[in-house]
């Protein structure tokens, strides 16, 4: 019979080892009959559940959605509006000037046709017209419908004030050529100018910030849901300020899905991701391999993530990458990860991660190599009042 929690552990929050052991189990072990797994109940006694009712306990409790049986066709996160989300998604940022024409619509096609249901994209990324393209094509092809697809599409710093974001939006379905997309997303919480240039300097080079109203741009986004104009609504980049800023809002309509950070074996997001789980805020890593070394926006001071002796040797016993460890080491912790790529062996590769399971203390190994790395600072706007990584998480 295992020990209780301490009382700082009993209630509704779980011990972390002892939630991601029982999570472990309900991912990678099949039920049987005579199968059964302690869980803590809320008289803090231990009963015992079957594995198929385990996750479902959980989820209660931190997880927002369902999560046995994942498998490369049903890895879906129930998200806290009912909607449902896929755990691995395509990430699509580029360098517009940098990337050929139709490189990032190719990359589409080649992840539909791989498995992914999750595109992620943006406005200022400058090619949400391809993705818009690749996945019409898709459909026409009857490859999938519509509503097999879950895109995420994301509102940008110089739209904030509330008259802008619906127009916004309008503007992102009419250049993907949809009706609507499936998750809207405030991408940073730091309001610029508004206007047409995406990136506002003065002429001394200076940026220019605008008056950053948080919770006035979410009751926006409240109204676009209401419209119909997007399934869900989240943020990304939040801190738990900024998070909590929306969450107390008097009149609150619909709380954020997700938050999508920067999120990876080196920067695990242990306190972050558990202030979500208790708001069944789903947490969606970018970069979850690292990032690219461009130094003009990345610390590339800090050491490649997929160099590391631990990834590599775990992948070894698997015959796995340590790209395919580091990103199984995610979903394992119910983190959606939208590695970007548009290489199609890596495209493929990446999805490729529903045929094996890290052991607990596998996972114990990796989480231990979290040494609050950043590549993603952002460090250019880090004078801005709502610059989000100031503060611990």
């Amino acid at each position: 019979m295992p020990k209780r929690p301490p009382d700082s552990q009993r209630g509704r929050k779980w011990p972390p080892v002892r939630l991601r052991s029982l999570l472990s189990c309900a991912l990678c072990r099949p039920e049987t009959q005579t199968q059964k797994k302690h869980v803590w109940s809320r008289h803090k006694r231990p009963f015992f559940l079957p594995a198929s009712h385990l996750v479902t306990h959980l989820t209660t409790t931190h997880f927002p959605s369902r999560m046995n049986n994942l498998s490369a066709e049903n890895h879906r996160l129930m998200l806290n509006d009912g909607n449902r989300m896929p755990l691995v998604g395509l990430g699509t940022y580029a360098d517009p000037k940098q990337t050929p024409k139709g490189t990032c619509a190719q990359a589409v096609k080649i992840a539909i046709d791989a498995g992914y249901r999750h595109i992620d994209g943006a406005y200022v990324y400058y090619n949400e017209h391809e993705v818009g393209e690749a996945i019409r094509e898709k459909i026409t092809e009857g490859k999938l419908k519509r509503e097999d697809i879950f895109y995420c599409g994301k509102l940008w710093n110089t739209c904030h004030p509330p008259d802008l974001v619906r127009p916004t939006l309008e503007r992102t379905l009419k250049t993907l050529q949809l009706d609507y997309v499936d998750l809207y997303i405030i991408e940073l919480p730091m309001a610029f100018k508004p206007g047409e240039v995406i990136y506002p300097m003065d002429e001394n080079g200076k940026w220019l910030y605008h008056e950053t109203d948080l919770c006035a741009t979410w009751e926006a986004l409240e109204a676009c849901k209401d419209a119909g104009l997007t399934k869900s609504i989240g943020v990304s980049n939040f801190n738990r300020r900024q998070l909590e800023m929306i969450l107390n809002k008097p009149g609150l309509k619909h709380k954020p899905v997700s938050n999508q950070i920067e999120c990876h074996p080196y920067f695990t997001q242990s306190k972050l991701l558990d202030f979500c789980r208790q708001h069944k805020i789903v947490l969606v890593g970018y970069s979850p391999l690292g990032t690219s070394r461009d130094a003009s926006w990345v610390n590339v001071s800090s050491p490649p993530l997929l160099d590391d002796p631990v990834l590599n040797a775990i992948g070894e016993k698997y015959n796995k990458t340590a790209a395919q460890v580091a990103l199984r080491f995610n979903i394992q912790r119910g983190v959606v990860v939208i590695p970007k790529s548009f290489n199609p062996e890596r495209i493929r590769e990446n999805f490729q991660i529903f045929d094996f399971c890290l052991t607990e203390k596998e996972m114990d190994e990796i989480e231990a190599l979290n040494k609050n790395i950043r590549y993603v600072e952002l460090l250019m706007w880090k004078d801005h009042p709502e610059y989000p990584f100031h503060e611990e998480y």
